[in-house]
């Protein structure tokens, strides 16, 4: 049986055996599963429990029923429903929730929407953004261009099969595809036409240019007084999104510049802007954007930060203080088809990354700030700190850090110390509880230490542990 979940929620079935019934509940939990990626209620299985009584039948007349006040108290909620026996013999309704094509409600007007595992309301902007990224969803595979399958370009279409069989993420089923094969299967194509995705990926320049939404991309450098330096735009349609990622690292020479590491008798080079922090700011940008709201992307460079503009808010349930954590489709298709060809690692990693990276550098982490009609990420431009990168790297080769262990300890080692609702609020955590698991193996191997307990919880990093060539010796001779 699968655990409660983004996908999974379990009700007591005497909630619609019991007065008063909550039909009304139950209709919200389906309303709010239809409006995020579809999921299931078990219906009949206790809070907590993972399985029913072993004595539980389901009559088909409540189950009969159950699927009529569904019906009967939501508009635009597809479903199917299966009494299911468990492995213990107890029965249970299983209510399977497709992910609805158009803004789901109740019947009586209420909006609701999954997010982090929990169903809950929306109401005033909040409903015009999911119908906008509702819109969003749909377009992707939409034909009404009615550009031929034949008009693809056939050396973008020859580009992206030889880049699917050459990446690792892509699966071995993908990599035997025709070149038809692969895109009716990365939703392409349908039938005798390509897709809007498929104009967006593979199409001539003439029909990417009139879509009207394909991205356009500033980029602008500017010196200390604010005079502008330099201007590169592409705004000639002739590159596929995943093409621009290559591009725009590749047209900028400014992205190429280091800094110089002092390391023993040497020097290291360390580069300014880390070639993946851009590659990943770029491809957060491309894959998330809605496609339905015009709007160009703005790559700034300024003395002291990279900013990066992009169209559009956030998709609904994600802000700036829980993007760690939070993951949203926003545009499924471009985002797999991102992903098979190797140009990010899964879905929701790119912030994670970015804080990964720019942490084990000593270097701060990006800012994100929504404003009216568009999001904008801001990286910082600081030297590195050569304690923390030596510090997190030998800690990686001994404990084989996860990202979420290296952000914790890029932001503790750069701080010295830190109190447990400092770190939550860095980390965009709601409480300091949620702490636990990305803190538990540091503090079982004496990396991290703590004092105190809940709020007034402080960590730091083990002074011993920061002296990098005493640091194996330290975790070895730790009791257990």
């Amino acid at each position: 049986m699968q655990a409660e979940s983004q996908s999974v929620e379990r009700w007591s079935l005497s909630a619609v055996t019991r007065k008063p019934r909550d039909w009304a509940g139950l209709a919200e939990e389906c309303v709010a599963f239809a409006n995020a990626r579809g999921g299931e209620v078990h219906l009949g299985i206790e809070d907590g429990m993972r399985i029913p009584p072993s004595d539980q039948k389901i009559p088909d007349p409540l189950a009969r029923k159950v699927r009529a006040k569904i019906d009967e108290n939501t508009t635009n909620v597809e479903f199917m429903s299966d009494i299911i026996k468990a492995e213990n013999g107890g029965e249970f309704i299983c209510l399977k929730v497709l992910r609805s094509e158009s803004v789901a409600s109740t019947s009586d007007g209420g909006y609701h929407l999954r997010i982090a595992g929990k169903s809950r309301p929306l109401a005033g902007d909040e409903v015009m953004r999911l119908a906008t990224d509702r819109a969003n969803w749909s377009w992707e595979t939409q034909t009404a261009a009615r550009v031929p399958r034949s008009a693809a370009d056939r050396s973008k279409v020859k580009n992206l099969v030889s880049r699917l069989k050459a990446s690792k993420n892509a699966e071995s089923s993908v990599k035997g595809m025709t070149s038809d094969q692969t895109l009716d299967h990365f939703k392409l194509a349908e039938g005798k036409h390509l897709t809007n995705l498929g104009v967006l990926c593979v199409g001539g320049r003439v029909d990417r240019a009139k879509l009207g939404v394909a991205p356009i991309i500033h980029f602008i450098k500017k010196d200390e007084s604010g005079h502008k330096t330099n201007k590169i735009v592409w705004d000639d349609h002739d590159l596929s999104p995943m093409e621009l990622v290559d591009d725009v690292w590749k047209q900028i020479p400014d992205f190429r510049e280091t800094y110089e590491v002092p390391n023993g008798m040497r020097r290291d080079l360390i580069p300014i802007f880390d070639e993946e922090i851009v590659r990943e700011l770029l491809v957060n940008a491309l894959v998330h954007r809605p496609y339905t709201q015009k709007g160009d992307i703005y790559l700034y460079l300024l003395p002291d930060r990279l900013e990066l503009t992009n169209p559009g808010l956030l998709p609904i349930g994600v802000t700036p203080r829980n993007i760690l954590h939070q993951s949203v489709r926003r545009n499924e298709h471009l985002a797999r088809l991102f992903h098979d060809v190797g140009l990010m690692e899964r879905e929701g990693t790119g912030i994670d990354r970015m804080c990964d990276i720019l942490l084990s550098q000593g270097r701060p982490v990006p800012e994100l700030k929504e404003n009216d009609d568009s999001v904008t990420v801001t990286v910082h431009r600081r030297y590195p700190d050569k304690k923390v990168i030596e510090f997190i790297a030998d800690a990686g080769e001994v404990l084989d850090l996860s990202g979420s262990e290296r952000i914790v300890l890029g932001l503790l080692a750069k701080k010295d110390s830190a109190t447990a609702p400092s770190m939550a609020e860095d980390l965009g955590f709601k409480s300091v509880r949620e702490l636990k698991t990305w803190m538990k193996r540091l503090l079982e191997k004496g990396i991290v230490t703590r004092v105190g307990k809940t709020q007034a919880t402080r960590y730091f990093v083990d002074p011993g542990a920061l002296q990098i060539r005493r640091f194996d010796r330290i975790v070895r001779e730790r009791p257990g």
